[in-house]
Protein backbone atom coordinates (compact mmCIF):
# COMPACT_ATOMS: atom_id res chain seq x y z
CA UNK A 1 0.00 0.00 0.00
CA UNK A 2 1.25 3.33 -0.62
CA UNK A 3 2.00 6.16 1.09
CA UNK A 4 -1.21 8.87 0.99
CA UNK A 5 0.10 11.62 -0.98
CA UNK A 6 -1.37 14.82 -2.03
CA UNK A 7 -4.21 13.58 -4.24
CA UNK A 8 -5.55 11.30 -1.65
CA UNK A 9 -5.62 14.64 0.70
CA UNK A 10 -6.94 16.64 -1.58
CA UNK A 11 -9.40 14.06 -1.82
CA UNK A 12 -10.32 13.90 1.60
CA UNK A 13 -10.31 18.06 2.07
CA UNK A 14 -12.91 17.90 -0.55
CA UNK A 15 -15.07 15.81 0.78
CA UNK A 16 -14.91 17.09 4.37
CA UNK A 17 -15.83 20.73 2.72
CA UNK A 18 -18.94 19.63 1.37
CA UNK A 19 -19.93 18.78 5.29
CA UNK A 20 -17.95 20.05 7.48
CA UNK A 21 -18.24 23.84 7.65
CA UNK A 22 -20.52 25.45 9.89
CA UNK A 23 -21.57 21.94 11.68
CA UNK A 24 -20.44 22.33 15.94
CA UNK A 25 -18.83 19.47 17.76
CA UNK A 26 -21.16 18.38 20.81
CA UNK A 27 -19.31 15.07 21.85
CA UNK A 28 -15.37 13.85 21.44
CA UNK A 29 -14.82 9.97 21.62
CA UNK A 30 -11.40 9.37 21.47
CA UNK A 31 -11.63 5.56 20.93
CA UNK A 32 -7.45 5.57 20.59
CA UNK A 33 -5.66 7.21 22.08
CA UNK A 34 -2.82 6.43 20.61
CA UNK A 35 -3.36 8.60 17.46
CA UNK A 36 -3.46 11.45 18.88
CA UNK A 37 0.37 12.80 18.96
CA UNK A 38 0.09 16.04 21.20
CA UNK A 39 -2.87 16.16 23.78
CA UNK A 40 -4.18 13.74 26.20
CA UNK A 41 -7.43 12.53 25.62
CA UNK A 42 -9.34 14.66 28.05
CA UNK A 43 -7.43 17.94 27.37
CA UNK A 44 -7.99 17.06 23.40
CA UNK A 45 -11.83 16.62 23.95
CA UNK A 46 -12.02 19.53 26.18
CA UNK A 47 -10.97 22.39 23.48
CA UNK A 48 -12.89 20.88 20.72
CA UNK A 49 -16.48 20.54 22.63
CA UNK A 50 -18.66 23.27 21.54
CA UNK A 51 -15.86 24.97 18.54
CA UNK A 52 -17.80 25.33 15.15
CA UNK A 53 -15.61 23.77 11.92
CA UNK A 54 -14.76 26.40 9.56
CA UNK A 55 -13.37 25.51 5.99
CA UNK A 56 -11.11 22.71 6.13
CA UNK A 57 -7.59 23.22 4.09
CA UNK A 58 -4.62 21.44 3.26
CA UNK A 59 -1.25 21.79 2.81
CA UNK A 60 1.24 19.16 1.11
CA UNK A 61 -0.02 16.03 3.26
CA UNK A 62 -1.47 17.40 6.39
CA UNK A 63 -5.54 17.74 6.22
CA UNK A 64 -5.57 21.32 8.45
CA UNK A 65 -9.40 21.65 10.21
CA UNK A 66 -9.29 24.60 11.84
CA UNK A 67 -12.39 25.31 14.06
CA UNK A 68 -13.56 28.61 15.63
CA UNK A 69 -10.94 27.63 18.65
CA UNK A 70 -7.73 25.66 18.10
CA UNK A 71 -6.89 23.66 14.63
CA UNK A 72 -7.14 19.79 13.97
CA UNK A 73 -3.98 18.61 11.83
CA UNK A 74 -4.31 15.72 10.49
CA UNK A 75 -1.10 13.35 8.56
CA UNK A 76 -2.58 10.30 7.57
CA UNK A 77 0.43 8.33 7.20
CA UNK A 78 -0.43 4.95 5.01
CA UNK A 79 -3.55 3.85 6.35
CA UNK A 80 -5.33 6.71 7.72
CA UNK A 81 -8.95 7.63 6.90
CA UNK A 82 -10.26 11.20 8.00
CA UNK A 83 -14.14 11.09 6.85
CA UNK A 84 -17.69 12.64 7.61
CA UNK A 85 -20.92 10.16 8.12
CA UNK A 86 -24.17 10.02 9.30
CA UNK A 87 -24.47 9.12 12.76
CA UNK A 88 -26.82 5.85 11.89
CA UNK A 89 -23.69 4.80 9.48
CA UNK A 90 -21.91 1.73 10.58
CA UNK A 91 -18.65 2.82 11.84
CA UNK A 92 -15.34 1.29 9.72
CA UNK A 93 -12.92 -0.94 11.36
CA UNK A 94 -9.80 0.62 13.12
CA UNK A 95 -12.14 3.65 14.20
CA UNK A 96 -9.88 5.71 16.77
CA UNK A 97 -11.60 9.05 16.87
CA UNK A 98 -15.35 10.41 16.23
CA UNK A 99 -16.34 13.54 16.98
CA UNK A 100 -19.99 14.00 16.99
CA UNK A 101 -21.45 16.95 15.70
CA UNK A 102 -24.53 18.74 15.23
CA UNK A 103 -25.47 17.02 12.13
CA UNK A 104 -23.60 13.78 11.47
CA UNK A 105 -20.39 12.91 12.41
CA UNK A 106 -16.50 13.77 11.80
CA UNK A 107 -14.46 10.45 11.79
CA UNK A 108 -11.12 9.02 11.85
CA UNK A 109 -9.98 5.82 11.00
CA UNK A 110 -6.33 4.31 11.22
CA UNK A 111 -4.96 0.65 10.98
CA UNK A 112 -1.40 1.32 11.44
CA UNK A 113 -1.48 4.38 13.29
CA UNK A 114 1.73 5.51 11.82
CA UNK A 115 0.76 9.10 11.68
CA UNK A 116 -1.90 10.58 13.57
CA UNK A 117 -3.71 13.48 14.64
CA UNK A 118 -2.41 17.11 16.71
CA UNK A 119 -4.46 19.79 17.82
CA UNK A 120 -2.88 23.08 17.83
CA UNK A 121 -3.69 27.35 17.84
CA UNK A 122 -4.15 28.48 14.57
CA UNK A 123 -0.55 30.28 15.09
CA UNK A 124 1.29 27.51 16.41
CA UNK A 125 -0.02 24.95 13.04
CA UNK A 126 3.81 25.49 11.36
CA UNK A 127 5.12 23.94 14.80
CA UNK A 128 3.08 20.58 14.28
CA UNK A 129 3.86 20.22 10.67
CA UNK A 130 7.80 21.60 10.39
CA UNK A 131 8.94 23.82 7.43
CA UNK A 132 6.95 22.95 4.50
CA UNK A 133 7.61 24.47 0.83
CA UNK A 134 5.22 25.75 -1.61
CA UNK A 135 2.12 23.44 -2.21
CA UNK A 136 2.82 21.25 -5.47
CA UNK A 137 -0.48 21.68 -6.69
CA UNK A 138 -0.28 25.33 -6.57
CA UNK A 139 3.71 26.71 -6.98
CA UNK A 140 4.29 28.70 -9.89
CA UNK A 141 6.91 27.68 -12.97
CA UNK A 142 9.57 30.56 -11.50
CA UNK A 143 9.39 29.57 -8.14
CA UNK A 144 9.79 25.40 -9.01
CA UNK A 145 12.70 26.34 -11.26
CA UNK A 146 14.37 28.68 -8.53
CA UNK A 147 13.71 25.71 -6.10
CA UNK A 148 15.33 22.96 -7.81
CA UNK A 149 18.14 25.52 -8.89
CA UNK A 150 19.04 26.20 -5.72
CA UNK A 151 19.51 22.78 -4.59
CA UNK A 152 22.55 19.93 -5.30
CA UNK A 153 22.42 16.50 -4.82
CA UNK A 154 19.74 14.10 -6.88
CA UNK A 155 16.47 14.96 -8.09
CA UNK A 156 14.02 12.56 -6.89
CA UNK A 157 14.94 13.16 -3.25
CA UNK A 158 14.33 17.17 -3.75
CA UNK A 159 10.69 16.61 -5.16
CA UNK A 160 10.59 14.54 -2.33
CA UNK A 161 11.97 16.71 0.66
CA UNK A 162 8.60 18.29 2.48
CA UNK A 163 10.82 21.58 3.41
CA UNK A 164 11.25 22.15 -0.55
CA UNK A 165 8.16 21.17 -2.21
CA UNK A 166 4.81 20.32 0.13
CA UNK A 167 2.65 17.32 -1.46
CA UNK A 168 5.32 15.01 -3.27
CA UNK A 169 5.70 11.32 -2.59
CA UNK A 170 6.99 8.37 -4.20
CA UNK A 171 4.61 7.55 -6.48
CA UNK A 172 4.32 10.88 -8.02
CA UNK A 173 7.95 11.85 -7.85
CA UNK A 174 8.68 8.36 -10.12
CA UNK A 175 5.67 9.14 -11.70
CA UNK A 176 6.40 12.90 -13.01
CA UNK A 177 9.53 12.15 -13.58
CA UNK A 178 9.01 8.85 -16.12
CA UNK A 179 6.61 11.39 -17.96
CA UNK A 180 9.18 14.21 -18.23
CA UNK A 181 11.86 11.54 -19.70
CA UNK A 182 14.18 12.83 -16.98
CA UNK A 183 16.10 10.08 -14.68
CA UNK A 184 14.89 10.26 -10.71
CA UNK A 185 18.35 9.80 -9.72
CA UNK A 186 20.26 12.03 -12.02
CA UNK A 187 22.33 15.26 -10.15
CA UNK A 188 20.09 18.37 -10.19
CA UNK A 189 22.82 20.16 -11.69
CA UNK A 190 22.62 18.49 -14.79
CA UNK A 191 19.13 19.33 -15.53
CA UNK A 192 18.96 21.37 -18.33
CA UNK A 193 16.39 24.51 -18.37
CA UNK A 194 14.11 22.48 -20.85
CA UNK A 195 14.48 19.25 -18.32
CA UNK A 196 12.92 21.57 -15.15
CA UNK A 197 10.12 23.07 -17.74
CA UNK A 198 9.45 19.08 -18.63
CA UNK A 199 9.07 18.28 -14.97
CA UNK A 200 7.13 21.47 -14.18
CA UNK A 201 4.57 20.69 -16.83
CA UNK A 202 4.26 17.23 -16.18
CA UNK A 203 3.88 17.37 -12.42
CA UNK A 204 1.14 19.93 -12.66
CA UNK A 205 -1.15 17.59 -15.67
CA UNK A 206 0.16 14.31 -13.09
CA UNK A 207 -1.29 16.15 -10.01
CA UNK A 208 -4.74 17.27 -12.13
CA UNK A 209 -4.98 13.66 -13.01
CA UNK A 210 -4.69 12.40 -9.72
CA UNK A 211 -6.81 14.81 -7.98
CA UNK A 212 -9.86 13.81 -10.48
CA UNK A 213 -8.76 10.22 -9.31
CA UNK A 214 -8.20 11.11 -5.50
CA UNK A 215 -5.09 9.19 -5.67
CA UNK A 216 -1.89 8.41 -7.96
CA UNK A 217 -4.21 6.15 -10.40
CA UNK A 218 -2.88 3.25 -12.10
CA UNK A 219 -3.44 4.20 -15.43
CA UNK A 220 -2.26 1.76 -18.29
CA UNK A 221 -0.14 4.38 -19.91
CA UNK A 222 0.93 5.43 -16.73
CA UNK A 223 4.62 4.17 -14.92
CA UNK A 224 2.27 3.97 -11.84
CA UNK A 225 0.07 1.08 -13.94
CA UNK A 226 2.86 -0.98 -14.40
CA UNK A 227 5.14 -0.68 -10.88
CA UNK A 228 3.50 -3.60 -8.84
CA UNK A 229 4.09 -6.29 -11.84
CA UNK A 230 7.02 -9.00 -11.60
CA UNK A 231 8.64 -7.72 -14.54
CA UNK A 232 7.94 -4.14 -15.53
CA UNK A 233 8.40 -2.99 -18.98
CA UNK A 234 8.22 0.87 -19.88
CA UNK A 235 4.46 1.77 -21.04
CA UNK A 236 5.87 4.24 -23.84
CA UNK A 237 8.67 1.81 -25.05
CA UNK A 238 8.48 -1.75 -24.01
CA UNK A 239 11.81 -1.71 -22.30
CA UNK A 240 12.53 -3.80 -19.30
CA UNK A 241 12.18 -0.85 -16.25
CA UNK A 242 15.05 -0.42 -13.62
CA UNK A 243 14.55 -0.51 -10.01
CA UNK A 244 16.59 1.00 -7.42
CA UNK A 245 16.29 2.02 -3.48
CA UNK A 246 16.23 6.13 -2.67
CA UNK A 247 16.66 6.90 0.65
CA UNK A 248 14.90 3.51 1.44
CA UNK A 249 11.99 3.81 -0.88
CA UNK A 250 11.90 1.84 -4.48
CA UNK A 251 12.43 3.73 -6.87
CA UNK A 252 11.08 2.76 -10.59
CA UNK A 253 12.12 4.22 -14.26
CA UNK A 254 13.07 3.35 -17.78
CA UNK A 255 16.65 2.83 -19.23
CA UNK A 256 16.21 4.13 -22.23
CA UNK A 257 13.40 6.78 -22.04
CA UNK A 258 15.05 8.34 -18.79
CA UNK A 259 18.93 7.83 -19.84
CA UNK A 260 21.12 9.67 -17.24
Amino acid sequence: MGMPELPDVEGFRRALAERLPGRRIRHVHVCDAGILRNASARSFARRLVGRRFAQPRRHGKWLILPTDGPVILVHSGMTGHPHYAPSTEAREDHERLVLTLDRGEFRYADQRKLRGVWIAADDQVSAVTGPLGPDALTVDRATFADILGARRGKLKPALMDQALLAGLGNLLSDEICWQARVNPLCPIADLEPADVGHLYSRMRQVLRTSVRHGRVPGLRRWLTGVRDAMDPACPRCGTPLQRGRNQGRGTLWCPRCQAP
